[in-house]
């Protein structure tokens, strides 16, 4: 294939001082040796996106984190994927002035995509399998985390696992990866999501508002249950979560803080936090390098191809935010609102 025309510059939505956005020209990143260039076709959103904006004080960085796109520029010790071909992948937005996804170029590291198998799901379905779908795979299977038995292998006793949050995007991805590892699932979601779970894989659901819910959740799983994690992580569904667990020891994992309120109402559970941006071994702000989290994302990332052709694992339902990169103020205020439900917003580039 004939090597892509790049320009110089590129269109990217940036941080301001202001804790606003800008969509400006700035240059196409320079990649590592070990960096692919990607021209995105497709975004998706998540709300770690606006956080960024609005809490983080990293002015002029690149906004934004999911992407899907086609390879146009190989580093030199890059052997695949070679330029031409479709990729998805998720990238520390917000963090760098040369590195997010909400912009016409992205660069990565080149073992930190996973090849879209052609004619199998569209390009903004592809950019919904970065931040929601890589959390639960860190969370469920990384060997510090929960631990669970991975797939295609399967777990030889059935075990339970209960996901606080199924209709989220990591919560949807989970509820797939944990039923595909032979777990049974059961999770809590407004009534109105409880089919689309089921046909992802969720074995029961209950309603998240029921205060009986918790009691239902030990009754069905005969009080078994020993691996959680909570997609929302807020106080009041720590709490939850840790109440739905077993006698004996059980692990929590959570995506925000872990909350004291949750801890002592059963000190005998470990609830901790997992970060999925640790998944790219750089350093930043407290974190330092973790080699380890990248081999195992990178070594789960080679599953997605035959995962995604099969069906195996489904895209999060999406909702198309028309402007491209101009259309993502208007998709921040209608998650920062609260109307996100069940679906990701995404954009096409």
């Amino acid at each position: 294939m004939a090597t892509p025309v790049i320009p110089q510059t590129m269109k990217a939505v940036i941080t301001t001082p202001d804790k606003t956005t800008a969509l400006e020209d700035i240059p196409v990143p320079e990649i590592d040796d070990d960096e692919i260039l990607v021209k995105t076709t497709a975004l998706a959103q998540n709300p770690t996106d606006w956080k960024h904006v609005k809490f983080a004080d990293n002015p002029g960085t690149i906004v934004g984190v999911d992407f899907a796109g086609v390879v146009v520029r190989l580093g030199s010790a890059v052997k695949a994927p070679a330029i031409g071909t479709k990729v998805a992948g998720f990238v520390h937005g917000g963090q760098y002035k040369d590195r997010g996804a909400f912009a016409e170029y992205v660069k990565t590291a080149a073992e930190l995509v996973w090849e879209v198998p052609e004619g199998s799901i569209s390009d903004v379905q592809a950019a919904t399998l970065g931040c929601g779908a890589w959390t639960a795979v860190q969370t469920l299977f990384h060997p510090t985390r929960l631990g669970l038995v991975e797939p295609p292998d399967q777990t030889p006793n059935k075990e339970w696992v209960f996901i606080y949050g199924g209709s989220t995007s990591v919560g949807m991805y989970a509820i797939q990866l944990a039923h595909l590892a032979g777990y049974r699932v059961v999770t809590v979601a407004s009534p109105k999501h409880h089919d689309l779970l089921k046909s992802y894989g969720a074995d029961v659901v209950f309603d998240y508002k029921d205060p009986a819910a918790f009691t239902k959740i030990k009754e069905v799983t005969e009080d078994s249950i020993h691996y959680a994690l909570d997609t929302i992580s807020e106080t009041d569904t720590e709490i939850f979560s840790v109440k739905t667990f077993g006698s004996g020891y059980g692990k929590l994992l959570v995506i925000l803080a872990v909350k004291p309120e949750a801890q002592e109402v059963r000190p005998d559970i470990a609830i901790e936090h997992s970060l999925i941006y640790t998944a790219h071994g750089r350093a930043f702000g407290k974190y330092p390098p973790q080699p380890e989290d990248k081999e195992h994302m990178a070594h789960f990332l080679r599953k997605f191809p035959e995962l995604v052709k099969s069906g195996n694992l489904k895209p999060n339902p999406t909702r198309l935010v028309k402007g491209g990169l101009e259309g993502i103020p208007e998709g921040f205020e209608y998650m920062i609102a609260g109307k996100v439900s069940g679906e990701k917003i995404v954009y096409e580039v």
